[in-house]
């Protein structure tokens, strides 16, 4: 008999039977670096190679598609359609990794292979992404076993190999494929859990800007004794111009960077939720950020205004000086809702209105924030999917705390967006000593076998519109946000 238990089964059995490991442990040995310039051959060898072969197996068409942005990584885009009445999803993955920083990782560790060490699994692309997507493969695997050769929904699947340099050329074949990459609905798994024991789903993240500001007074320093007083000193210009932008616990000062108020449903969403305490964490700073918000909303339902660093004179060697130059890196982390577009424009009328005129502003492109609504028939059914499989209520994030290229479906492609992802914020993302969790691993498998049965149920409760990607308008637009 069918059942939805037997594909859970399925799932899990390549966890225990050490088949999904020995998957993940081909991939990882794969170095797949988007950050080298000679890194072409090798993504384009993991689509071809690797992914390819896997989605062929499960019956899908595939293809490679090259990337419009020159000298970026390639693209894969697989189909399975099983009939025209039916569901479709897109899922997504990147095949990409940061770079391995071989000589840092600890003693017995590798960024290049798999090792396991108690609940840890460590090899870079563990948890970003390699470990995820392969979860998500195997759960389509078990399904279509414990299902007799079939899903119950049709299938796209779009891998990138540029994520981790900012995704280029993403947003424009999802633009030239829109019609064929239309669905309606996204399912992928990428960043943390809330928490490892947490399972969670995320509909959007935030946005994020990266700018500099630069004051730049005359050529060479002068002594400060003979001077001092008497010239202005650009590090204090500096920092009172980011004082008077954020204060010093972290509330934003600029009225056009701050969001609009936190929707009730996002509101709602947060309220049972407690950001950090996990081990390796710093303690939360309670009273710091955007007044009479609790800290969970600060992170996932409001904007934040940071320095990532600051420069003047010679810090390594400090002299007598008063120098002549001084320039900091900034960042915005922004919920839907904030003019972030017009970034440049708030901060120059900003500095000029307080008597900063001198500062310099150099805005780097961003990425817009997208959120999907928390009382979305997808959102609520996909709740239902988690809780039955886990036997705990899942976390429900509006938006992610971080940043992924999650407006290329939700606005391009103009569907609801859901994350599930399979790591936790210890997993050392990006750094050496990269890992994945057993366990998490084991429930992830489980958790998106039960997703996907629950897509091709006869009696699913899944929404489905009757008309998807193409013909609709993007989800932010839809409900009124700013796109």
């Amino acid at each position: 008999m069918l059942t939805r238990d037997t594909a859970i089964q399925q799932a899990t059995d390549q966890y225990d039977s050490g088949r999904f490991l020995d998957d993940l442990q081909r991939r990882v040995a794969l170095r797949t670096e988007s950050q080298e310039a000679d890194s072409g051959a090798r993504l384009h060898a993991y689509l071809r190679d690797e992914i390819t072969p896997t989605l062929t197996q499960m019956g899908f068409t595939c293809r490679i598609v090259d990337n419009p942005a020159a000298g970026a990584g390639p693209f894969l885009v697989g189909h399975r359609h099983e009939g025209d009445g039916l569901p479709t999803v897109l899922t997504y993955g990147h095949g990409d990794v940061v770079r391995g920083y071989d000589a840092q990782w600890r003693e017995g560790l590798g960024p290049w292979r798999v090792t396991v060490e108690g609940e840890r699994w460590y090899g870079r692309g563990t948890a970003d992404n390699k470990g995820q997507h392969s979860i998500n493969l195997a759960a389509l695997q078990a399904v279509l076993r414990a299902r007799g050769g079939k899903l119950g929904f049709n299938l796209k699947v779009l891998f990138e190999t540029g994520e981790e340099v900012g995704s280029p050329g993403l947003h424009a074949v999802c633009a030239q494929l829109r019609d064929e990459l239309a669905a309606d609905v996204l399912i992928a798994s990428d960043g943390p859990r809330l928490a490892a024991q947490r399972p969670t789903i995320f509909l959007g993240s935030r946005g994020l800007v990266n700018f500099r500001l630069d004051v730049k007074l005359r050529d060479g320093g002068h002594h400060s004794g003979n001077w001092g007083g008497l010239l202005r000193n650009p590090a204090v210009v500096l920092s009172n111009a980011i004082a008077s932008m954020v204060d010093a616990n972290g509330r934003i000062l600029v009225e056009g960077l701050r969001p609009p108020p936190v929707p009730d449903a996002v509101r709602q969403a947060l309220a049972d939720i407690a950001v950090g305490g996990n081990p390796g964490e710093p303690e939360v700073d309670a009273d710091y950020g955007e007044p009479g918000l609790t800290p969970t909303e600060r992170v996932f339902g409001w904007n934040n205004l940071e320095v990532l660093a600051f420069r003047t004179g010679n810090p390594e060697k400090p002299v007598n000086a008063i120098p002549p130059h001084a320039f900091a890196y900034m960042q915005i982390r922004f919920v839907v809702g904030t003019d972030w577009e017009n970034l440049e424009q708030i901060l120059r009328r900003h500095l000029d209105e307080n008597g900063f005129s001198m500062v310099d502003i150099d805005v780097e492109r961003g990425m817009p924030a997208t959120r999907v609504d928390p009382l979305d028939p997808w959102v609520q059914w996909a709740l239902r999917s988690l809780r039955q499989t886990t036997g705990v209520e899942p976390v429900l994030l509006p938006n992610l705390g971080g940043t992924l290229p999650n407006d290329a479906f939700a606005d391009v492609l103009g569907m609801p967006t859901l994350w599930i992802p399979h790591s936790y914020p210890g997993c050392s993302q990006h750094a050496p000593d990269e890992h994945l969790l057993g366990p998490v691993v084991r429930e992830g498998l489980g958790i998106m076998a039960g997703l996907f049965w629950d897509l091709g149920a006869r009696d699913a409760d899944a929404p489905h519109r009757a008309k998807a990607g193409a013909s609709q308008l993007p989800r932010n637009v839809a409900q009124g946000q700013p796109s």
